[in-house]
């Protein structure tokens, strides 16, 4: 054998690029694991839907059929069969002008509490990240211990704080120079009495919103804080530029969650009022329970019912598109 042919004998087959999907040669290999990979998070969601189907199905299913009937006490006892009116009952609704007025005091009573949870909840949170080690524990001590307590508790303590006899607000505010309110009734007036039941609303709102930002602010670089002092930006430049674009999604999502609970306030209102509130005082919530149980018109009830629904949905679309803004900006 001559030296050209053991040479030509020995070297190596050439080396082949691998194929653009992987290191699988073959082009099943890629796509099995995708499709593995797409399927678990529906995996894992699985026995969350399922139990909100469960938990949410059945109600809404029946909420949307009771819209679309006649439904009173005949009807529950089963005197009468349920009759298909259509649009009926929400057409009577939308021609109501007290309907309408609800709408209104809902939204501002809805949004003034969105407003005043956001903007007490960022300022506490900002004080917390000034103070001392041992003044921040208390401060979420209390946070935490107003967060917990129960509803029905925090509204018989603010009855008591606000009431026209016994009420130590009152009495405090008559301690200022030229200021009388001893004997004030807070409820005689509906804007007054919505005023206090959005301050009850707020005070137990305010305790997640700084938990929250609190964390949040945490995730804030201090080299861009320091950068931007060094530029010359004051306390407001740096929030304004630097922490506030970093919150933003945080911002979003509590907002958006505020909305909802604000705009779904029942028991604050029910305890404060004892079980009958005034027209003044009349929120959704309250004016649909009102429709069904005390004129004992169901169907009319549960039509107001999903028109509140129908809002909700439509805040809670608002903030899936301002959270798809955000992932495409990052």
């Amino acid at each position: 054998m001559s030296a050209a042919e053991t040479t030509t004998a020995k070297m190596p087959p050439p080396r082949q690029s691998p194929p653009p999907g992987g290191g699988s040669g073959s082009p099943q290999g890629p796509r099995r694991k995708r499709t593995g990979g797409a399927a678990t998070p529906w995996a894992l969601l699985a026995p969350c839907l399922l139990i909100l189907v469960l938990v949410l199905g059945y109600p809404m299913i029946r909420l949307v059929t009771l819209s679309f009937q006649k439904f009173g006490q005949a009807q529950l006892w089963g005197f009468q069969d349920p009759e298909s009116v259509g649009f009926d009952n929400f057409t009577a609704i939308l021609g109501d002008s007290q309907f309408w007025q609800v709408v209104v005091r809902t939204i501002v009573f809805a949004a003034g509490s969105v407003i005043f949870t956001m903007v007490v909840g960022m300022l506490i949170a900002l004080l917390q990240q000034r103070v001392s080690g041992w003044v921040k524990t208390l401060i979420n001590i209390a946070l935490v211990a107003s967060w917990g307590m129960p509803i029905i508790v925090a509204t018989t303590v603010f009855k008591w704080l606000f009431d026209s006899d016994y009420g130590i607000f009152n009495a405090l505010l008559s301690k200022l120079p030229g200021v009388d309110m001893v004997g004030h009734n807070w409820f005689a007036s509906g804007p007054q009495g919505l005023a206090v039941i959005m301050l009850l609303v707020v005070w137990g709102a305010v305790p997640f919103v700084v938990i929250t930002l609190s964390a949040g602010l945490t995730q804030v670089p201090k080299e861009m804080e320091e950068a931007a002092r060094l530029d010359g930006a004051g306390a407001w430049g740096v929030f304004r530029f630097v922490t506030l674009p970093i919150l933003k999604p945080i911002i979003v999502m509590l907002t958006t969650l505020s909305v909802i609970w604000d705009m779904g306030v029942f028991p604050q209102v029910f305890v404060m009022r004892n079980g009958h509130p005034e027209d003044e005082f009349q929120l959704l919530t309250t004016y649909s329970y009102d429709r069904a149980f005390q004129v004992n018109d169901y169907a009319q009830g549960s039509a107001i019912a999903l028109i509140t629904v129908l809002l909700l949905l439509g805040v809670v679309a608002v903030y899936m598109r301002q959270m798809l803004k955000i992932g495409e900006v990052e």
